[in-house]
């Protein structure tokens, strides 16, 4: 059961809204099924012969405001509360009577009319479709005093779940007060009459933390802003000093033409210029480890995931350690990391790659305190890969997409266990959310290599087929094996460690060592997880050439397949992205 509460200052806008035939769906038998003393004149079911429906939502109208003209200046400027509260998707359909004793517990819970105070607001409860009423109370009490409202958003939340569980509803997750604010019902209506996908508070809140991703200071995230086609303003103190951010989209006016400006602060909590700072105030690593073991023949794109991999790799370690701040403080990072992959991505896995974004953007925040904890290997993933520019998703671009895709499924759900530890429902949920959307994405940039590897392992004679297999049957364990029997074979897995042979190192000593990185339990399909392992840790290339018809072992390490692929992925020219109107966006999921 969800509920929505904004406020307003047109008491009869609202109720002909109620009771006309709606705008986002239709609305059908308006009718009142609750009231403050149960006999408000009712517009839906005032049909005498004499009756008027316009002269009764008139009365009805002049009901509601009748504190409010007595309070006259005292009353405030907003006074209309307007609370619309859903069943979810499968739940049985109420009465009228069961939604009026659900919407007196709201008005109760909240504070708008408590149980026995004579003073309590006026309100009605109003019915136009199966699943869900609209509350409209405004707010001056029989005294003539405002109501204390205070928390009154978590108050219906927290009231919605006692009534799910009393009545046997769908249980959703309940709200901590750290999620970004959704839009409002006007930001809506606005986006579908001029043709966007999604309000502008969506887009300016992707559109920022994109710009945020791996910046390494401020002045670099404003510009970053600019770039993406952002109108940027920042208010400044007398000395100087910058105090905070506004932005708007091109084009986004109010109704007399001004831009339409959303505050940092307003977009999500974390998105503060305060916290922005503190963010930034952890920097990028200045120098990497050398990636690809020196080779040129890469593009900048191939190398950054390749690099982000590894860094991955080792926060997935760290969120299994029981440390509240260190754990909070690597979401943060792995959210940058996703923003710039899914900002740079390949069209084929673009749209899947901005849903696991956005969905990870909650995981994001909770009421644990990241501490200063080490995130600069982190951030300075994400500004490598938004530096290299946009991955043209085939050749060795798209084997290192896969490779960075596998191993970040399991770092979202390594973050659900995380907040499944300690309570974060919501988190968790949207950490799972993000999971899903990239191993969708993983499967379409893995499609290839990993067809090209399976034709590899066919391919190779069967004396080297038959040594391999004893070696993977040797070290990686009965119970991985037997979970993995119906998923995709050991040819991929198989076709690697050849290569690995070949590169001079020793098969079952580096798959040994795979294995060991890491848990495999939340794996997919645990051969994918070691074959990109095994070619990161072994520097094979992550798309492999076609196979030949068949392999032979060369006299010497040298790995011939790699020399085919130098050829054919000369390095790119890294590409600026986002130079002038911010991406488009698929749907919201």
């Amino acid at each position: 059961m969800v509920p929505d509460i904004g406020r307003g200052s047109r008491t009869h806008g609202l109720l002909v809204y109620l009771y006309g035939p709606g705008r986002r769906e239709e609305h059908t038998d308006a009718h009142l099924v609750g009231s403050w003393d149960g006999f408000a004149p009712d517009p839906g079911r005032d049909t005498g012969l004499d009756s008027d429906p316009k002269v009764t939502l008139a009365r009805l109208t002049a009901a509601l405001d009748l504190r409010v003209k007595q309070a006259g200046d005292r009353a405030p400027a907003k006074h209309v509360w307007h609370c619309s509260v859903r069943t979810a998707p499968g739940d049985r359909r109420f009465s009228d009577e069961e939604w009026n004793a659900i919407a007196q517990r709201i008005v109760h819970a909240t504070g708008i009319a408590p149980d026995g105070d004579p003073d309590g607001c006026r309100w009605i409860a109003v019915r136009h479709a199966e699943d869900h009423i609209h509350i409209v109370a405004t707010l001056v009490r029989g005294d003539l005093r405002n109501p204390r409202l205070n928390y009154d958003f978590n108050k219906a939340q927290a009231e919605c779940r006692r009534i799910e569980k009393e009545m046997g509803l769908r249980r959703l997750n309940a709200g901590d007060g750290t999620a970004a604010k959704n839009p409002s019902s006007a930001e809506k209506f606005k986006a579908e009459r001029t043709g966007r996908l999604e309000a502008s508070r969506e887009t300016l809140r992707e559109a920022v933390r994109q710009a945020l991703a791996g910046a390494d200071e401020e002045k670099e995230f404003f510009t970053r802003l600019r770039e993406a086609g952002l109108r940027v303003k920042v208010r400044h103190a007398p000395s100087g000093d910058a105090l905070g951010y506004n932005v708007a989209l091109p084009g986004d006016r109010n109704r007399h033409g001004d831009p339409v400006w959303y505050p940092g602060s307003k977009l999500a909590p974390d998105l503060s210029l305060p916290k922005i700072r503190l963010r930034l105030a952890d920097g990028t690593e200045r120098t990497k480890p050398s990636v690809g073991g020196g080779r040129t023949d890469w593009s900048p794109p191939a190398l950054e995931r390749r690099s982000a991999t590894g860094i991955a790799e080792r926060t997935a370690v760290l969120l299994d350690r029981d440390d509240d701040g260190q754990g909070a403080a690597q979401l943060v990072g792995v959210g940058e990391l996703l923003d710039a992959v899914a900002q740079t991505s390949p069209a084929a896995t673009r749209a899947e790659l901005g849903a696991a974004a956005r969905a990870f953007e909650r995981a994001t925040r909770s009421h644990v305190r990241a501490e200063r904890a080490d995130t600069r290997a982190l951030r300075s993933a994400a500004r490598g890969i938004v530096q290299a520019g946009g991955a043209l998703g085939r050749g060795e671009d798209g084997g290192t997409t896969a490779m960075l895709l596998s191993t970040l499924v399991l770092v979202t759900l390594a973050a659900a266990r995380w907040h499944s530890a300690r309570g974060h429902a919501q988190q968790a949920h949207a950490s799972r959310q993000a999971a899903e959307h990239l191993r969708t994405a993983y499967r379409q940039a893995a499609a290839t290599p990993m067809r090209v590897l399976r034709d590899q392992g066919r391919a190779l004679p069967e004396a080297d087929r038959r040594t391999h297999e004893t070696t993977i049957r040797a070290v990686l364990p009965e119970q991985e094996l037997r979970a993995d029997s119906t998923s995709t074979k050991t040819d991929a897995l198989i076709a690697t460690l050849a290569q690995v042979e070949r590169a001079g190192h020793d098969p079952e000593t580096l798959l040994q060592q795979a294995i060991d990185m890491r848990e495999l339990d939340t794996a997919a399909d645990v051969n994918d997880v070691l074959v990109w392992r095994l070619r990161r840790i072994a520097q094979l290339p992550a798309h492999p050439g076609e196979a030949p018809r068949r392999l032979a072992r060369p006299q010497t390490a040298t790995n011939t397949v790699t020399t085919r692929v130098s050829e054919r992925n000369a390095p790119t020219v890294a590409v600026r992205p986002g130079a002038s109107e911010p991406r488009s966006r698929p749907t919201r999921r």
